[in-house]
């Protein structure tokens, strides 16, 4: 069965009102091999006039390109102030495609979303990937070693959140190793083990983290409503 096609008007806010666009996965993270794909993340701003109607406009769009994936701006900001951890790496990226003035405004904001709330949100997904993978080892003998990698590197980049109060996505450092993860060349014990060490390193850096309790609402919401009143005057000076 095709999958459903997105909006044209849905496509049009990517396409017309996109304030910042970066590329993900393993390109941004330094782990990119001939083989990887071009993950593309986005945050586009709605005109302020499509909330006043009965439908609204769409919360996510997927497209146009392959493997891209936007978030309208408030919708992306509230997923930040909860750390989720896929959002909070895309205003790390080193590679930008696309940044208009309000989407510097947003890059401002990284240290705002920032809080020990990260702690529980990245190693609640590491440990539902981890589960997968005792999974995967229990039934086929061996796990996803791709996602393994991956999942490696999301505490490492914890750990050291948690340590510095800096997110860092670039796992260049870390380059060799975890490419022979993917590559299989470490034995499941092995990779079980470093991720075990990671997780209990983070756990002691939480108890030194200098991030805040939690993320600065306050300042996150000023910015949401600037934008909100600005897309409005504008639309009534056309």
């Amino acid at each position: 069965m095709d999958q459903p096609t997105t909006p044209p008007e849905a496509l049009a806010l990517v396409r017309d009102h996109t304030i910042y666009a970066c590329v993900m996965g393993s390109r941004a993270f330094g782990l990119a091999t001939e083989a990887s794909d071009t993950d593309r993340r986005g945050v586009y701003l709605a005109p302020t006039p499509l909330f006043w109607r009965f439908e609204k406009p769409p919360t996510h769009v997927e497209g146009p390109r392959e493997e891209e994936f936007s978030w309208e701006l408030e919708r992306f900001c509230e997923l930040a102030l909860r750390a989720n951890p896929n959002i909070l790496e895309c205003l790390h990226s080193p590679l930008v495609e696309r940044l208009t003035p309000l989407g510097e405004e947003l890059l401002s904001l990284r240290e705002a979303f920032l809080s020990r709330r990260a702690y529980a949100t990245f190693t609640r997904y590491a440990m539902s990937q981890h589960a997968k993978l005792v999974a995967d080892v229990r039934i086929h003998g061996a796990p996803r070693w791709k996602h393994a990698m991956h999942l490696l590197r999301l505490l490492l980049s914890c750990r050291d959140l948690l340590r510095t109060g800096r997110l860092t996505i670039d796992a260049t450092e870390h380059r060799d190793r975890l490419l022979a993860v993917r590559r299989g060349e470490l034995t499941w014990p092995e990779t079980d083990t470093w991720m075990t060490r990671l997780h209990e390193e983070a756990d002691t850096a939480l108890t030194t983290t200098p991030l805040p309790p939690d993320p600065d609402h306050a300042r996150v919401a000023d910015f949401l409503l600037h934008t909100r009143r600005t897309s409005a005057l504008a639309r009534a000076h056309q």
